[in-house]
């Protein structure tokens, strides 16, 4: 019981204080809309630590599993369970919620209710996609996922935010509809179940299996997103307010990985494997390519949103060579990613509230008068840039590491993202922070108030913990991830 309740605590209380929230009105109740925000995003997260406290590392399958009827016509559960996977994006995300609160606190003006609930009812919904052990109320909590961040960029964004919002909204909502298929032919084939623990069980032949497998990816490649298909992601960063582009990067692109993990490999194993070369492709062209296309950019916005695209390559890399070092190096790089590039992109912000600019050429010499800001900036760069001693670096070399078992070629491409992450992250921050003040606006620029280096003070506090002593993160992974694998090595086909 204890368990069922706080699951259901992770993902309700977040979403009764967004409610709470809109309940306050207009903006002349701005100042109720901060306070009641921030102490259900607080609560929210409260709710989660027991999650980890009361895990048990050493055993296998999910823990805290409940499960209720609801719609009962079409035997559709509200199947709730987690593992060590979703136990820390799930902590991931109640955690970048406190954030993005505070760091919207002055910033936000104009509908502040608004503005926070949606944030709160984002990280309700997205802690429904890790907890979610039924098929279709993984769907439903997936694709609910859609609206907030909708409302988000195209009611806060840039001057192009609608074109923005849509875009991201359409290609993410068209990648899906072919999972549903694939979803409703397993309802089928499972003689009416949703519960994805039976779909792990279905003996299905290797041709089902690739189509099934091609329907998931379809949902789940724009998602994190891969290339070609994240062309949408550097337009909806832009235009997105930097909270928007906080909880896209840090926990939404996450959604994708999460689906292969808990979806594609489990239930197509052996079409996981006969398609793993196609996949890790895309991966190393994501982390070659796009970095070096992040190489040219002149917005700070888009070249860490290309950034985050040759990360997340690194993701996918580590989940498809199949050996337990690169899996659970994919979830400690998700986990990361969160930080540092939740991180960058609060450093923009506090940049653009200052400047109402993102064009790298615009700054310059930024570290004569934010001195404390230049100081976490350069860590948070030096993260990005896979440097020892900091989150960047562990994820990064547990999924080279494990590459190099499957193919040296694997790990020798991946292992470029080392050079050109350095030289995309440090040449914007020589460009932004370092040198003679560029102009009158540089000059007078105020350094960091208390809001902000609270924010960036915890980043960087949980970049370089994880950094120096990763083993937290990891234990909780490792029999979750043994168990995966060793379901997908086990082959369907009889």
């Amino acid at each position: 019981m204890l368990g069922f309740n706080l699951l259901n605590l992770a993902i309700w209380v977040p979403i009764l204080a967004g409610a709470a929230v809109l309940a306050t009105g207009s903006d002349r109740n701005a100042g109720a809309a901060r306070v009641i925000a921030l102490v259900g995003a607080v609560l929210g997260f409260a709710v989660t630590l027991p999650l980890y406290a009361r895990f048990d590392s050493l055993a296998g399958g999910f823990q805290f599993i409940t499960i209720k009827p609801w719609i009962e016509t079409f035997n559709v559960n509200y199947h709730l369970g987690i593992d060590g996977v979703s136990l820390l994006l799930i902590l991931l995300n109640s955690f970048t919620t406190v954030l993005i609160v505070i760091a919207g606190w002055e910033v936000i003006r104009e509908r502040v209710a608004q503005y926070m609930a949606a944030f709160l009812f984002l990280s309700g919904i997205m802690n429904g996609v890790f907890c979610a052990l039924d098929a279709l109320l993984f769907y439903v909590f997936f694709e609910a996922t859609l609206i907030p961040m909708f409302v988000i960029i195209g009611m806060w964004g840039g001057p192009n935010r609608v074109y923005a919002a849509f875009k991201f909204f359409l290609y993410t909502l068209a990648g899906s509809l072919l999972s549903l298929v694939a979803l409703i032919y397993l309802y089928n084939v499972s003689d009416g179940s949703f519960s994805l623990l039976d779909y792990y069980r279905l003996p299905l032949a290797l041709v089902p299996q690739v189509l099934i497998f091609i329907a998931f990816m379809t949902s789940f490649a724009v998602k994190v997103p891969m290339w070609p298909v994240h062309t949408w992601l550097p337009d909806a960063h832009v235009e997105a307010p930097t909270g928007g582009s906080v909880v896209l990067a840090a926990i939404m692109l996450k959604l994708g990985a999460y689906g292969f993990i808990r979806l594609s490999l489990p239930i197509t194993p052996d079409a996981s494997h006969a398609l793993a070369g196609f996949v890790i492709a895309l991966s190393l062209v994501a982390v070659v390519y796009i970095g070096l296309v992040a190489l040219v950019q002149a917005d700070l916005k888009k070249l860490i949103a290309y950034s985050s695209i040759s990360h997340m390559g690194f993701v996918t890399l580590g989940i498809f060579i199949f050996n337990p070092l690169g899996l659970e190096g994919a979830v400690i790089q998700m986990i990361s990613h969160g930080f540092i590039s939740g991180a960058l992109f609060l450093c923009v912000g506090v940049l653009y509230d200052r400047m109402h600019s993102r064009q790298i050429a615009d700054y310059g010499g930024v570290a004569n008068t934010m001195p404390v800001f230049a100081a976490l900036f350069m860590l948070f760069a030096m993260a990005n840039s896979g440097l020892p001693g900091t989150s960047g670096f562990v994820g990064e070399f547990m999924v080279i590491l494990g590459a190099v078992r499957t193919s040296f070629w694997y790990a020798a491409a991946a292992a470029t993202t080392l050079v050109f992450g350095a030289a995309y992250t440090l040449w914007m921050y020589k460009r932004v922070i370092f040198g003679a003040v560029a102009n009158r606006h540089v000059a007078g620029l105020a350094d960091l108030n208390g809001r902000e280096f609270v924010v960036l003070g915890l980043l960087a506090l949980a970049v370089l913990v994880m950094g120096v002593w990763p083993n937290p993160f990891a234990e909780v992974l490792h029999a979750s991830v043994n168990d995966l694998l060793a379901h997908v090595a086990q082959s369907k086909l009889r």
